[in-house]
């Protein structure tokens, strides 16, 4: 067969291509780092020519997609996808992105990181860094069946037909369920980490049913009774992820920077990336390939000539692979002196499709050449680097070189752990080995990779960057750290005890965003608005300007102390003026923009129209609040009076507006969107902190607002399921407890909130939900 060369390259998202799926070769699905999930759609040929458009926009990292094909009711089929949020979204391939999602499925409790969808349309599978898998009825919405026994995350889940799912765990364990959560079968084999899983085609000679790679680069083929057929060498790092191809064969890509084409159990051909990371690949029914990599492309590779791209775009693509630098790191140990010279790539062939060797070229430096079994020849893939740290030293450790080594205390008294590291890795892959080296909770991921990040920023300018000043509590998972306000110093020690947290005395703020994403959304919807008879309300070029000029100060304020500013002073104006004219429909970029304003600068708490109206009267008179089908609405707003309490002034004002504020919110309590769910338990908190502080705790109106406060929390902790607002709403009702014996005494006489510690207890099973509930019992006493 030809081999594969390029057919397009997609550049539209701003991070990491995490996930593709290829369900029609005139449909491609794309997920991203940048908070996206992106459709293109094959509009012209000779050469492919795609149009974009967004299904979804999330507020983290986005590591899944998967699609479900036309079914009764979906015609178009539905998009599934999932990440850092928890929450699987289920939508019509032509709704926007500010319309409701078809469903959002609720259950798990970290990242969801793995999704595929039954090749019925009957279900979908998906799993997560919570050591569970989960199985979703298409059409019910709901959790049909938790998949259990997973010692770690859930890396890859394959619905390998209507009744059969097959599961891969950090454990190094592959499972296979059937479809009612049953487990059949355990097969036991990987030496690492399991991230793949395909079908192994029906077609394929090794007889084979399905395929599994993992962190020890190798591809294994298994029986579905767990007899392993074949084992396929070639990949030089880890495998992310795999697919079957319509010719019956394999294709696989990973940490190598290289797809690879698998026929008969050899790797025919090897496509390298100008990239460090190539996460994911997937295959169309007319055997085309889509990629998604680390250098935030999604690239279509075809065998048709009908297909690719135009020949200078193919020689452009080859020439940014050969001219890319390659981290010494990712080789291995180069010693220059020993290599050959130029002349060697004339006088040796490879031995084996993709093989790779080391070439000191002319100019004295070191290049990386990979052998090509289908031109007979050794083609260039870029130049090996230097990527040292600060000090531009290398450590030893256990026979290897690395950037950085340190010592993480795990326990007093006792030696600490070594983490190695170098700079051209992944931090969070780093953090997931040392983890699974050293046999600690999975729990402990974020704040290793964290660490690593801040201990290793900025290591090429001969210095370590401090985390920012004001940043979100909640962490890069939206996960509760109690006492802080501002990010700590970094430490390099995991704690072994749970420290006590109540009363709760920081402010908690939601200010994760994606700025670019928003401004070309406003753009747009503004040009759509305009086109569509809305001239009269749609911004003119001095408010985009406007719009414009504050992006950058917003960047910077929400990672840094808030502040008046000009810029942000008028951006406060459009944006009101936005919320206050525009259609409902397209207001949530500028909510999105109203929260992010509350946190960065006073001038949001001090805004006031021209009849004296607070932002807390806009977003009433809009009424956001009266609106239940757009639970998104909703719940940027309420993220909006939740970043009152970064300044002083929007204290103030949330102090002022307490039953207004209060009132609006309670009118959607009963929403089943999880974001909004967790925004009110945010403000709550915020209110809880701001009426227990030193400054309003002897006022004559915090006892009567704390018990206001503890009769909703009461009412939340009992009706949610979700751990993270159950887990804000009790540190909220904590907290209030300090006010004194009255209220501790309405709590367990009135309020039933020991009623509520046991639903809490009986919903979520986190160590840190059952210290909070033993705190707060040892406060009612």
């Amino acid at each position: 067969m030809p081999d594969y060369k390029l057919a397009a390259s997609l550049e539209e998202h701003e991070d990491d291509v995490r996930g593709v799926a290829f369900p029609e070769p005139n449909l491609i699905l794309s997920a991203s780092r940048d908070a996206t999930v992106r459709v293109w759609k094959l509009v012209g040929e000779k050469p492919p020519h795609y149009d974009c458009s967004i299904s979804s926009h999330g507020s983290s990292f986005i590591n899944a997609v998967a699609y479900c094909p036309p079914i009764k009711g979906f015609a178009d089929g539905l998009i599934v996808s999932g990440g850092k949020d928890t929450v699987i979204e289920v939508r019509e391939p032509g709704r926007e992105p500010d319309q409701n999602a078809e469903a959002l499925l609720l259950g798990h409790t970290h990242n969801v990181c793995a999704l595929d969808v039954d090749p019925t349309g009957a279900y979908i599978v998906s799993g997560s860094w919570d050591s569970s898998a989960r199985v979703w009825r298409i059409g019910r919405w709901e959790c049909d069946a938790l998949l259990e026994g997973h010692q770690g995350s859930v890396w890859a889940v394959l619905a390998y037909d209507r009744d059969t799912i097959i599961t891969g765990c950090a454990d190094q364990i592959i499972r296979v369920f059937s479809s009612t959560g049953k487990l059949l079968n355990t097969i036991k084999g990987s030496t690492d980490v399991v991230r793949a899983l395909c079908r192994v085609p029906s077609n394929h000679p090794s007889g084979a049913e399905f395929a599994s790679a993992g962190n020890d680069g190798i591809i294994r083929l298994w029986t579905l009774r767990g007899k392993q057929i074949a084992e396929l060498h070639g990949h030089e790092s880890f495998i992310y992820s795999l697919a079957s191809l319509p010719s019956g064969e394999i294709a696989s890509s990973g940490e190598d920077r290289t797809v690879r084409i698998w026929s008969d159990g050899d790797c025919i051909q090897t496509i390298t990336h100008p990239a460090i990371s190539v996460w994911s690949v997937a295959a169309s029914p007319n055997g085309d390939i889509v990629t998604g990599a680390s250098d935030k492309k999604v690239r279509v590779f075809s065998r048709s000539q009908d297909r690719q791209a135009a020949l200078e775009v193919i020689q452009a693509f080859e020439e940014s692979v050969k001219s890319s630098a390659i981290p010494k790191q990712q080789v291995g140990d180069v010693q220059k002196e020993k290599l050959p010279g130029p002349e060697f790539l004339q006088q040796k062939s490879g031995t084996k499709e993709g093989q790779v060797i080391m070439i000191r070229e002319d100019n004295g430096s070191v290049g990386a050449y990979q052998w090509s079994q289908g031109a007979q020849s050794w083609m260039s893939v870029g130049t090996v680097v230097d990527a040292v740290g600060s000090s531009g030293k290398k450590t030893d450790y256990l026979g290897k070189d690395y950037d950085y080594v340190f010592d993480v205390d795990i326990e007093d008294g006792k030696p600490p752990l070594k983490l190695p590291y170098n700079l051209s890795q992944n931090p969070y892959e780093a953090a997931t080995k040392f983890i699974q080296d050293n046999e600690l909770p999975m729990t402990y991921l974020d704040q290793v990779a964290n660490f690593i990040t801040t201990n290793t920023q900025g290591a090429s300018l001969g210095q370590a960057s401090q985390a920012a000043a004001g940043s979100d509590p909640l962490g890069t998972e939206s996960r509760y750290r109690p006492g802080e306000s501002t990010a700590a110093p970094p430490t390099s020690s995991l704690p072994t005890s749970r420290p006590k947290v109540l009363p709760q005395t920081a402010y908690l703020s939601i200010k994760a965003a994606n700025l670019g994403t928003i401004r070309k959304k406003i753009g747009e919807l503004n040009e759509q608005m305009a086109n569509e008879g809305h001239g009269d309300v749609a911004l003119g070029p001095s408010q985009l300007a406007v719009i414009d000029a504050m992006i950058k100060p917003l960047e910077q304020r929400i990672a840094a102390t808030p502040t008046t500013d000009d810029a942000l002073r008028q951006g406060v104006n459009v944006v009101v003026q936005m919320i206050k004219t525009w259609p409902a429909s397209p207001q949530l970029p500028a909510l999105d923009l109203l929260r992010l304003l509350a946190a960065a600068t006073p001038d949001t708490a001090l805004y006031r129209s021209a009849d004296g109206h607070t932002i807390v009267d806009v977003l009433e008179e809009s009424k956001i609040f009266e609106d239940p089908d757009r639970p998104n609405h909703i719940m940027l707003a309420a993220r909006a009076f939740s970043n009152l309490f970064e300044t002083s002034q929007g204290q103030r004002l949330a102090n002022e507006s307490f039953e207004k504020t209060r009132a609006l919110v309670t009118a959607s309590k009963n929403s089943s969107n999880r974001n909004f769910i967790i925004a009110i338990t945010t403000l709550y908190l915020n209110y809880a902190v701001l009426f227990t502080s030193s400054s309003h705790s002897s006022e004559a109106g915090s006892m009567d607002r704390g018990q206001t406060l503890m009769d909703d929390l009461t009412g939340i902790i009992r009706s949610t399921t979700d751990s993270e607002a159950i887990y804000r709403g009790l540190v909220a009702a904590g907290t209030l407890l300090s006010l004194g014996e009255e209220l501790q005494l309405a709590a367990k006489e009135i309020y039933d909130l020991e009623g509520a510690l046991k639903k809490a207890e009986q919903a979520v099973k986190e160590a840190r939900v059952k210290g909070i509930v033993a705190e707060i019992r040892g406060l009612l006493g």
